[in-house]
Parts: structure tokens; C-alpha cells; sequence
């Protein structure tokens, strides 16, 4: 069966009930239909004096462009947590419209591990996303209608852009403003996918509605005369954007297949921007139960850098413990195997590619000093050689590992996983081991050289002529003690992504710098990175269909 046919045959519990596993009563819930809710922030106001739970983050090795499971494996890790008699639940982010209908497909686990409605949770689930679009280019709207009537601001250079939730490579350079009406000017613009929008990122990183407010007035907009920064609250637009996000501010339940409660609340990618969900829905997760399970973007070296350096700095957490999601076929993929051959058994390949995981891996544990577990995800062309070969190799570099088959077996599949875990976090409860690769008073350049050398494993950094001087411009605005988020390709540890070893000597290649205001850090775009991603020759939108049943197929 396909992962839709596995979800709709499964009898899911109303969401009331689910809510009630970690202590929500029905009235602090706001219902979309019987199997999704938005939870109330009195909620937390509530808990805000209970202790928090145990935090597990799951991360990844570099991915193949179908990515590794981490989905699948925090899934499972919680229902596996659930089944040994733990009180667990799952902390997700929300696909974008992007992925499911390009390469990747849906977000919401496989096999019989996923969160479900699945349907609903892929395509428009309570409206987030749309009411982020709708409140950037609200931001927009009034932009251009502000220098319609006559530009009082004095904006002569805008570099706010439009946004949309889906892969359109034809939106990345467009020229507005053709009408040749009164004080209309054309300019070349272009659109970021939503989840790469600066408001996703606030979303994600407000605190509270007045947090959210303040952040995006405080979004630079463009400049005027002397290079004068000008913010979206001189357009007194942050009102009118809060209204639009108070809805989506809140966090969403949904339920896994095993009726564990999951979270899923904010989806900015991490090659292109932070990574992680909300900061309301994580600090939420860890006053509802006693092991939070939640997930950072593609590798370790994008999103799991920006949820430890940017994230939990921020919101003041830290993991427990660490899970770092391996597939032979993606080790194999990084040991010079060929996309075609890596289904077949490969152990030369596979062994040379295990520099890709160690990487990772003494990143996590000695870099950021977190205990950290691998999981290796099985897939059903991985021979048994190759387990027992993964298995032998890293006990004797004394790296934990754990074989999990939740896609196969569902929570069972990652029960060893879910005691080790237990195990791990009683070990090492209480210390505060969370160490940061820079500090925000480092200076700008500083902050990015230690992330391309201590987490990309690269010689030096190269600037383009652009991207220093707005380095220096941001210096002069006051803004350099701002975390930085480095966009990057997921393919590789460098910012090549046809250097899928990561060999040789490589510098990371800075080519433009980007201030987020509201946000409150500063993106430094590597290599041939895009804010708008194309579609695939064959796009998975292909496939999606709606049956005579009035059901949805080809959702994967």
C-alpha cells in the first residue's frame, strides 16, 4: 500500500481525545474538523511553571535529494517512546506546497510511521503558510501603494520581495510596476518561496503576539536618501500583518497513526533559511510531556546548526540528546557510488562514505558537546552485510547506533532506539553541555568563518565585493551582533553540490548578504543557492489527483 492508502485505512482518535493524552482540555482548542486543532496560548500561560521535559532532536548525515527520514525515524522515535510507557510528543515543522508537488514529496512521515490527516497536513492544513504569504505581500502591496501617493518615505531602493508557496523558477527575476501609472516605476524584483520568507522566520522565532508585532514592524524594507534604512512599521504595516498571523500563531495537534500528539507548527526550509519549528510550539511540547521529539532541516550541518546557534540560543533550551538519521544508500551516495548503483550492495562505497557521518557526528558530540545516537534508517535494499558491517564499524569507534524499521514495523521498529535514548538522557540529566561555534559579539566575518571551518570543515571564506560591503553597511546600522544563517546547499558539507565527499581543500564562497531586521539575523547565501526552488523534469504534481470518491491520490 501506498503511504496515503496505509493513513486512510488507519482509524484516527478525535482530536479532543488526543489533547487530552498531554493535559489540553477541549476548550483550549480551536477545531478544524474532527482530527486537527489549533492549541490556545492559555495553554501554556497555564504550564508556564512546570519543568520541561526532555528534548530530543533529530538531525541527518548530508541527504540525497529524496532526503533520509528524518520525518520517518522522529516519528517513530515517538511512538516508540509512547509504546515503552513514556510520555512523548512529537515537535514537527509544516511541509510547504514546494516539495510536495516538486522532487521530495510530502512531509509527514511514510510507511506506518506518519502524522495524520496526511492530506491535510501536506496541502493547506489550518492555513499557516497562506496567512504568511498573505501577510508579506501585504507588506508589499503597501510598499508600492505608499509610493504610488507620492513616496513621503523617500524609498529608492526596495528590497522587500513577494512570495509563494510553491517551486516557480519563472518568479525568481520579474519586473514590476509596468502600468505606467502616476509615480509607478518599473523595477526587477522577485519572488522567494513562502518558506524562505522573513515572516516564516519571525513566525518562528516570536515569543509572543507583541513579540510578533514588534519583529515585523522592525522589517527592513529598503533605503532612502544617505542610505537611510526604512522598516515596515514607518509604513504603520505591522498591525494589519499581526491580524493576518494571529490565527497561525497559534500551534497546531494533529495525531501519528499509533495516536501519539504531535505538533507541527512553522516550516522554513534549511538550506535557505533556519530550519526548525516555532519557538511557541517547542516551548510548548516541553511543558506538555516528558520527551519532546522534534527535527531540524536536511544535514546536521544546516539545520542542526541553526536550531543549536540560532534557535536554542534564543529561546534558551538545549537537547537532551541527539539523534542523527543514516541511510546506507545516502552513505554510499557519499562515498563516490553513483546515484544509479547505490541500491546495490556496495561496502567499499559505503565504508568510504562513513567519513560523511563522522563528520556530523564528532560535529554534534565534540563541536556543540551533546550526546548523540545514530539512527540507521533501514531501507528494505539494504543487505544484511551492510547492517552488520555499519554495526561492527562504529562500535568500535564507540559511536552508538541503533538499526530502526519504523517505516516497516511502525513504533515497534524503534523500540531499542527509544530505551537508548531513555538510557543516554538519565546519564547525562542536568549538565548543561550546549556549547555555541561563535559568539554574537564576534564580528560578522568571525561568526561565519567559525561556522565554514569548525562545521563545514573549510579552509577559509571568500567574499564577493557585494556581500562586503554589506557587511559593512550592516555594521554601520547597528545590527552586528546578530546571529548569522548561512544558505547553503543540503548536498554536500561544502558549498558545492557536486562535491558530494567533500574532498580537497574548499572555501566557502560568499556571495551576497542579506539582513533580516524582524528576524533578527543575517543570511549569508553560499555557493548557487536559490530563495525560489524550480520544479523536476517529471514534478511530483504529476501524480496528484482526485479519485471518483472525491478522495486525494499520488500524495507521497
Amino acid at each position: 500500500m501506498t503511504d496515503i492508502e496505509i493513513a486512510r485505512n488507519t482509524k484516527l482518535e478525535k482530536i479532543v481525545e488526543i489533547a487530552k493524552k498531554v493535559g489540553i482540555e477541549e476548550e483550549e482548542l480551536e477545531q478544524y474538523g474532527k482530527y486537527k486543532a489549533k492549541i490556545s496560548k492559555e495553554v501554556y500561560e497555564r504550564l508556564k511553571d512546570k519543568p520541561d521535559g526532555n528534548m530530543i532532536l533529530v538531525t541527518a548525515i548530508s541527504p540525497t535529494s529524496l532526503g533520509e527520514g528524518k520525518t520517518t525515524v522522529s516519528i517513530a522515535i515517538a511512538d516508540a517512546l509512547s509504546k515503552i510507557g513514556e510520555k512523548s510528543i512529537l515537535a514537527l515543522r509544516e511541509p510547504s506546497l514546494g516539495p510536495v508537488f516538486g522532487i521530495k514529496g510530502g512531509a509527514t512521515g511514510g510507511g506506518k510511521v506518519q502524522v495524520a490527516p496526511m492530506e491535510d497536513i501536506n496541502l493547506h492544513f489550518t492555513g499557516d503558510i497562506h496567512a504568511i504569504t498573505s501577510a508579506n505581500n501585504l507588506l508589499s502591496a503597501m510598499i508600492d501603494n505608499h509610493i504610488f501617493f507620492g513616496n513621503k518615505l523617500g524609498l529608492e531602493k526596495v528590497i522587500w520581495k513577494r512570495c509563494v508557496d510553491l517551486n516557480d523558477r519563472q518568479l525568481r527575476k520579474v519586473e514590476t510596476g509596468l502600468s505606467n501609472e502616476k509615480n509607478t516605476k518599473p523595477r526587477m524584483d522577485g519572488f522567494d518561496i513562502t518558506v524562505a520568507s522573513e515572516v516564516m522566520a519571525i513566525l518562528c522565532l516570536a515569543t509572543d503576539l507583541e513579540d510578533l508585532k514588534r519583529r515585523l514592524g522592525n522589517i527592513l524594507i529598503g533605503y532612502g536618501k544617505n542610505d537611510k534604512p526604512i522598516y515596515a512599521k514607518d509604513l504603520k504595516a505591522e498591525g494589519a500583518m499581526t491580524a493576518l498571523l494571529k490565527d497561525a500563531f497559534n500551534p497546531n495537534m494533529v495525531q501519528t497513526l499509533e495516536k501519539t500528539p504531535a505538533i507541527i507548527h512553522g516550516g522554513p526550509f534549511a538550506n535557505i533559511a533556519h530550519g526548525c519549528n516555532s519557538i511557541v510550539a517547542t516551548k510548548l511540547a516541553l511543558k506538555l510531556a516528558d520527551y519532546v521529539v522534534t527535527e531540524a532541516g536536511f544535514g546536521a550541518d544546516l539545520g542542526a546548526e541553526k536550531f543549536l546557534d540560532i534557535k536554542c540560543r534564543k529561546a534558551q533550551i538545549q537537547p537532551s540528546a541527539v539523534v542523527l538519521v543514516a541511510t546506507i544508500k545516502a552513505l554510499k551516495y557519499h562515498g563516490g557510488v553513483e546515484k544509479e548503483d547505490i541500491l546495490k550492495q556496495n561496502i567499499e562505497g559505503l565504508e568510504k562514505g562513513l567519513s560523511n557521518l563522522y563528520h556530523h557526528y564528532n560535529n554534534l558530540s565534540n563541536k556543540y558537546g551533546l550526546p548523540v545516537v545514530v539512527a540507521l534508517n533501514k531501507y528494505n535494499t539494504d543487505s544484511q552485510e551492510e547492517i552488520e558491517f555499519m554495526q561492527k564499524t562504529l562500535a568500535e569507534k564507540n559511536i552508538k547506533m541503533e538499526l530502526v524499521e519504523g517505516w516497516a514495523k511502525g513504533g515497534e521498529g524503534a523500540t531499542s532506539m527509544a530505551k537508548k535514548l531513555v538510557e543516554v538522557i538519565e546519564k547525562s540529566k542536568n549538565k548543561n553541555s550546549l556549547k555555541y561555534i561563535y559568539e554574537l559579539n564576534d564580528s560578522i566575518e568571525t561568526k561565519i568563518k567559525k561556522i565554514s571551518r569548525e562545521i563545514y570543515g573549510a579552509k577559509d571564506v571568500e567574499y564577493t565585493a557585494e556581500a562586503k560591503a554589506e557587511i559593512e553597511r550592516i555594521k554601520e546600522l547597528g545590527y552586528g551582533d546578530f546571529p548569522v544563517c548561512i544558505a547553503k546547499t543540503q548536498y554536500s558539507i561544502s558549498d558545492d553540490m557536486n562535491n558530494l565527499e567533500a574532498k580537497g581543500d574548499y572555501n566557502i564562497h560568499i556571495k551576497e548578504i542579506i539582513l533580516k531586521t524582524g528576524a533578527e539575523f543575517i543570511v549569508a547565501i553560499a555557493g548557487n543557492i536559490l530563495t525560489m526552488p524550480g520544479l523536476p523534469k517529471v514534478p511530483a504534481a504529476e501524480g496528484v489527483d482526485v479519485n471518483k470518491k472525491g478522495e486525494i491520490e499520488g500524495i507521497f
